[in-house]
């Protein structure tokens, strides 16, 4: 493959009035438990009300004891929030950073009442997850209502906003793309790339974004614009598939399965993958057990080579994009002209997530940041 520099940043936003309205940044992710006490509290907070088997549980279970108990997730939020402090700094926005979970500790009403007790009220978002859908996007809105209707019924008033789904960002595809060049120089010629991201049931992803069936066409979208900023040459051959299903048996899932994928292509004579956590910004469980370890696996039993790309993690890329982000957000609540940037055909996705966006499959619930009526701005 003919490599070339991944597309740059397009720079900072001007910071004119800095991150005005908001006093304070809210880093709002997935959560992950930290000893082996942990885990299935844990796994039952992410699965409750879903019909996920007791078998299924107690198998991720396991890939987290055989780690310790502890997820790789909170380490690399506290290193995040270090490398945006030290962003920020930069920029000489002087803003309080907090951090909260969804699943795990520390908890998001906890977070959002130390943001209010140092100060705090008006809160921008940013979600570690870069794509439109009901469990990348709107459940994170759902738990932010469910918290400020905590926090007001103890007296406390506090608004959020959010970036917008940020996968087609500039600094986030360098990052990727970055990361793909890296691992593909000097690969053997037909190692092909196999884009992965988290299988959903088939209806979520039917449903997701505003008109439906989003969440495939922006990991594609950005899949494309990887695939081509690798090089002059062709553009090598690469496929979408996906990891960690957790639902019943008889419920459709996102396919072809990662390990299914493999077989396929060592039968079709590929001699190796790059591996590339298209749908994933950190190594989470899902990276380091699906895929380093039962995705590998399974490649070495077939003779199949690969390699793994890094996910954006802590990338000067990926971090000054973060910033940019919520510079562009300030400004639009200013009322003041934004540049929204992206790469691929598809656009910027809105902030203000609209009305029946990324529906719940289990019946409304309130939910933050979007037009909605039901739910709190």
């Amino acid at each position: 493959m003919s490599l070339q520099a991944p597309p740059p940043s397009p720079g900072p936003v001007p910071v004119g009035s800095g991150l005005d309205p908001f006093d304070g940044i809210l880093l709002l992710s997935f959560g992950g438990p930290e000893a082996p006490e942990d885990v299935l509290p844990f796994l039952e907070n992410v699965t409750r009300g879903r019909g996920v088997p007791h078998e299924r549980l107690a198998e991720v279970a396991r890939h987290y004891l055989d780690r310790g108990g502890r997820s790789p997730i909170n380490d690399h939020n506290r290193r995040l929030l270090d490398a945006l402090r030290a962003e920020l700094d930069s920029r000489g926005l002087s803003l309080p950073l907090y951090w909260g979970n969804r699943n795990w500790h520390p908890l998001l009403p906890a977070a959002l009442r130390g943001a209010h007790a140092s100060g705090a009220r008006r809160v921008l978002v940013v979600l570690t997850s870069a794509y439109s859908g009901y469990s990348g996007c709107r459940q994170y809105r759902e738990d932010l209502a469910a918290a400020l209707l905590e926090l007001s019924a103890d007296g406390i008033r506090l608004e959020v906003d959010k970036v917008r789904p940020y996968f087609n960002h500039p600094s986030v595809a360098a990052a990727v793309t970055g990361a793909v060049a890296e691992a593909v120089a000097g690969v053997p010629p037909g190692t092909r790339l196999v884009f992965v991201t988290h299988s959903l049931p088939e209806v979520a992803a039917r449903t997701s974004g505003p008109d439906g069936g989003a969440y495939l066409a922006q990991h594609r979208d950005l899949a494309v614009a990887v695939a081509a900023g690798l090089g002059d040459g062709p553009v090598p051959d690469w496929d979408l598939v996906f990891c960690s299903r957790s639902g019943p048996p008889e419920q459709p899932w996102l396919e072809p399965d990662i390990e299914d994928h493999l077989r396929d292509l060592a039968a079709a004579g590929v001699p190796g993958v790059v591996v590339v956590p298209l749908g994933f910004v950190s190594d989470h469980m899902e990276v380091v057990h699906d895929l380093d370890v039962a995705a590998a696996a399974t490649a070495r039993g077939l003779g199949l080579g690969f390699l793994r790309a890094a996910t954006p993690g802590t990338s000067p890329a990926f971090v000054a994009g973060l910033v940019d982000l919520a510079l562009e957000r300030a400004a639009q609540a200013r009322g003041e002209p934004a540049p929204s940037p992206a790469v691929g055909r598809l656009g910027p996705v809105p902030a203000v997530c609209p009305a029946g966006c990324c529906p719940n499959p289990r019946g409304p619930r309130p939910a933050a940041c979007g037009a909605d009526p039901a739910g709190p701005s």
